[in-house]
């Protein structure tokens, strides 16, 4: 008995280091360029689905999809509906808070299929709640909203293009 004991022991040990690695490798760390000031502590993380919006712009050097605005859902750490993302870029919550934004830094997605991880910092607040305290964001973990390539020309100039995506957006605020 006491060698199937072991035996079950081992099993799970094995299982429980796979998981752990599992979970380790899925998670992606943030690059430096992307921390926010050593005096910022965590607020809060919330998830956004929904889409970039593309315009077909032909007034450049070459024809090219140009981001128009973001235009997303936001959740909270249980799924429940927190707010929306939109131009600006700006950030409402239900509770009316809303900050404005500009991006200050970005780095190439580990998922070349997917829009830049970011660092954001507010520039302007509107409303009392939960944003108010906010200074600065990342925009990590993306996944789609990429722009393609191709297919902006003539005959597309001022055509609009909505492009799925989701991310992680991570609020920080004076410690």
């Amino acid at each position: 008995m006491p060698n199937r004991f072991h035996g079950l022991v081992s099993v799970a040990l094995a299982a429980a280091a796979i998981a752990v690695f599992a979970f380790s490798a899925a998670g992606q760390d943030v690059p430096a360029a992307l921390q926010p000031p050593a005096n910022e502590q965590l607020l809060l993380r919330v998830h956004a689905k929904g889409d970039q919006v593309y315009t077909c712009k032909t007034d450049g050097a070459a024809p090219a999809w140009t981001l128009k605005a973001p235009d997303a859902q936001l959740f909270d750490k249980d799924g429940k509906p927190f707010g929306k993302h939109f131009a600006g870029p700006s950030w409402e919550a239900n509770d009316g808070s809303r900050v404005t934004g500009k991006a200050v830094a970005n780095v190439p997605s580990p998922d070349a299929d997917s829009i830049a991880w970011l660092l954001v910092n507010i520039v302007g607040h509107e409303g009392n709640g939960v944003l108010s305290k906010a200074t600065t964001i990342q925009r990590i973990n993306t996944k789609g909203g990429k722009a393609p390539a191709t297919g902006c020309d003539a005959s597309h100039a001022g055509q609009e293009l909505r492009i799925p995506y989701s991310a992680d957006y991570v609020f920080y605020a004076p410690k």
